[in-house]
């Protein structure tokens, strides 16, 4: 693993990242929520993006990874701040975000605030708004209001130890909510979703399929695959899913 370069936010954060310089559009990509950029799909992708000539950028948001801050700190829209901070500082012209799980989430927030700079976007099992509709809603009575009394509730994962879910967590994701008010996403836009995923459901797929305003919006679900997307297979879905918006907007 080497060592990464870091990248110091105008919120006072400083962000671990790889940066493979090459032709544009900037291939971004944007980890799920305790996820590093070490993980399978960020080093495939840069692996790809080398072999193919292309630029790339791979980051750890606050609190996540080799970046500065505490994981239980940190919300959506601090990482959102992270996104928009480096995406600006170490990328220029269009960008293609690549966001999974969380990240798509956190594309999303990113195609509202900077749309013009979006040549296209592409989601894996993208979780946009999972702090009302899965946390919120999921929570029993007395989750809720620990959580509202107590500042913090600590709920099991699938896929890695429990998550620590603040009270500032769900009420900045209230404020950064994507499906409940128009989403315009004026690119070609590719969403991948394995139908066993425990962790984002095939009607979270489809929700935002049916909620966003697209002239070129497509949704692969895979049989089988699970939240983590992330052998041969579904690694090469998820090139091929790049390489569709990347000819689409020749």
């Amino acid at each position: 693993m080497t060592s990464p370069s870091f990248f110091d936010s105008p919120q006072g954060r400083r962000l671990a990242y790889h940066r493979t310089p090459g032709a544009g559009p900037w291939i971004v990509f944007l980890g799920g929520l305790k996820s590093d950029m070490e993980g399978t799909k960020a080093l495939h992708l840069e692996e790809w993006a080398r072999r193919e000539g292309r630029a790339f950028l791979r980051f750890d948001y606050s609190g996540h990874g080799q970046s500065s801050g505490t994981f239980e700190e940190g919300a959506i829209g601090d990482w959102a701040e992270d996104t928009a901070a480096i995406v600006a500082g170490l990328t220029e012209g269009p960008i293609i975000p690549v966001g999974s799980s969380m990240g798509g989430w956190q594309a999303l927030l990113l195609a509202r605030r900077i749309p013009d700079r979006l040549a296209g976007l592409v989601t894996i099992a993208a979780a946009p708004d999972f702090t009302e509709d899965s946390y919120w809603a999921g929570f029993s009575e007395a989750q809720r209001q620990q959580v509202m009394a107590q500042g913090q509730v600590e709920i099991p994962s699938d896929y890695m130890e429990p998550y620590i879910v603040t009270r500032r967590m769900i009420e900045d994701g209230r404020r950064n909510l994507v499906l409940r008010a128009p989403l315009d996403l004026p690119f070609p836009v590719r969403c991948l979703q394995g139908t066993a995923d425990t962790a984002v459901s095939t009607e979270t797929a489809l929700r935002l399929m049916e909620h966003a305003t697209c002239p070129d919006m497509r949704l692969t679900f895979v049989k089988d695959a699970d939240h983590r997307f992330s052998d041969g297979p579904c690694l090469g879905l998820i090139e091929d899913a790049i390489v569709d918006v990347l000819d689409a907007i020749k």
